[in-house]
């Protein structure tokens, strides 16, 4: 069945084409706005000077705001591994979601099955690698919060999109919360700057809030049961395993 996508395009993009095998990552967001009316407008109004390539309604429904071989503007100063400003090499996905600002709420399953349908489509068509799919407060983790914990990360990796650690979850509630020892949390720390968390942060953020920005996003990302930004043996288990599983 063809996937169908509304159109509603944005101003807000680059006048530049790039070719597609610029598009390495997929990005996801959520609007973090009460109303979905508003968030749309803003997404396609030129004094904001925000976008994304494309827009999940609540109900499911998809919109095309920017077409893909074209820069939107959704990741701002942002890094991942060897990447920086993401923007170039990325494509976009804003879903309707009022965010942790007003009222944080689950994904609806209209939601999530055209957030399926949608990346299938894209990772097929820009051959994007699952380890290649990301969450805004991946690249930007001392600015974002998005898509949040409540995202549906380990579901879409059973099915194909993004990646998720192999280990069972007696094993992770047993290691939740114990403590480990500054040896364990430095190779914890070098593990995240393998999977791809930056190093690097902005002159006005100290070290020790950088560190706390990332172990966060990590949490959000592959153990959201807990947000802590604490490290623990579970986090530590859970970065060996995707490492040995991806990298």
């Amino acid at each position: 069945m063809a996937l169908k996508i509304n159109l509603n395009y944005s101003p807000n993009f680059g006048s530049i084409k790039r070719n597609s095998k610029q598009i390495k990552f997929l990005i996801f967001h959520y609007t973090g706005m009460r109303k979905e009316s508003e968030a749309l407008k803003k997404l396609t109004k030129i004094q904001s000077e925000v976008s994304s390539h494309y827009f999940i309604k609540n109900n499911g429904d998809i919109v095309l705001l920017v077409p893909g071989l074209y820069i939107a503007w959704h990741a701002g100063k942002s890094s991942w591994r060897n990447y920086e400003s993401l923007n170039k090499h990325s494509i976009g996905i804003e879903i309707s979601n009022p965010g942790h600002q007003f009222n944080y709420k689950k994904f609806s399953k209209k939601q999530i099955s055209s957030i399926l349908s949608l990346s299938k489509f894209l990772i097929k068509k820009y051959k994007i690698k699952p380890k290649n799919i990301l969450g805004h407060s991946d690249i930007a983790p001392n600015r974002k919060r998005d898509p949040g914990e409540k995202f549906p990360w380990k579901y879409l990796a059973k099915n194909k999109i993004s990646f998720w650690h192999s280990l069972s979850s007696d094993l992770l509630k047993k290691n939740r919360q114990v403590k480990v020892n500054n040896e364990d949390k430095k190779l914890f720390l070098k593990n995240l700057y393998k999977i791809g968390y930056s190093r690097n942060f902005s002159k006005n953020l100290n070290k020790t809030n950088h560190l706390r920005s990332i172990v966060k996003a990590f949490q959000r990302r592959f153990r959201q049961e807990l947000i802590s930004g604490k490290i623990d043996k579970e986090c530590l288990i859970i970065s060996n395993n995707l490492l040995k599983k991806y990298y």
